[in-house]
């Protein structure tokens, strides 16, 4: 279970923060102010930390240059009411892995939230069923194949492993790997997974499919292709 910290002094906010993360999994915990924030990481360990931008008198780009300067590399994402090139540039600047602005929508956060947890995950290689995946090199092989991915191919491979043998909808998908971009539609998924079939396709042999459930989703299973 990942350890998220909240740095928000409005206490509605860090609350709904509190609530949505819980539901999703994740245990938190909340500080209102920079100094507490800093004993609270030197004290714990914390996966991620959400940090507001203003804090009270105090700036949640001094608490992340601080963090920084104090070695805590952990995913930080900021909320800010702020919403100028210069101030995203400021926090993005000061250490901080993703700047979301207020009001948010909390589906959104937490998805951005996940993407920056799975990009600090150590690389390593995934196996599903007779296929290795190498994460650093984006390969597939297996059976005497070999693969490469691009980027986008690989981690949407990442997320049909973590979810082999559930039906995944479009927007599960969307929601997980390109929302927290922003400038695309729902449809890029469906592009996506035309490429990763064609690319898992010379592995048809070992059993592995890449299956379009009309009107639910897809699903990728170790049995035959329909």
């Amino acid at each position: 279970m990942a350890r998220i910290l909240i740095v928000e002094d409005d206490s509605d906010i860090s609350s709904l923060l509190r609530r949505g993360l819980a539901a999703e999994g994740y245990e938190t915990a909340c500080e209102a102010a920079p100094e507490a924030a800093l004993a609270r990481l030197a004290a714990e360990p914390f996966d991620a930390a959400i940090v507001d931008m203003m804090l009270g008198s105090e700036s949640g780009a001094d608490l992340l240059h601080e963090m920084r300067l104090r070695g805590h590399r952990l995913p930080a994402i900021v909320l800010s009411a702020l919403s100028r090139v210069e101030d995203r540039t400021e926090g993005l600047d000061a250490g901080a892995n993703d700047y979301v602005v207020k009001p948010f929508e909390l589906s959104e956060l937490i998805a951005r939230l996940r993407v920056q947890l799975r990009r600090a995950e150590p690389p390593q290689n995934l196996r599903f069923g007779p296929l290795l995946y190498d994460r650093t090199a984006r390969v597939v092989s297996g059976h005497g194949q070999r693969m490469v991915l691009t980027e986008r191919e690989g981690e949407l491979l990442e997320y049909l492993i973590a979810h082999a043998g559930q039906v995944v909808t479009r927007g599960a998908i969307f929601d997980a790997l390109w929302a927290p971009h922003g400038g695309s539609a729902e449809n890029v998924v469906d592009v996506y997974i035309g490429y990763l079939r064609r690319k898992l396709a010379p592995f048809a042999g070992s059993g592995i499919a890449l299956r379009t459930l009309r009107g639910r989703g897809f699903l990728l299973t170790r049995g035959e292709s329909e």
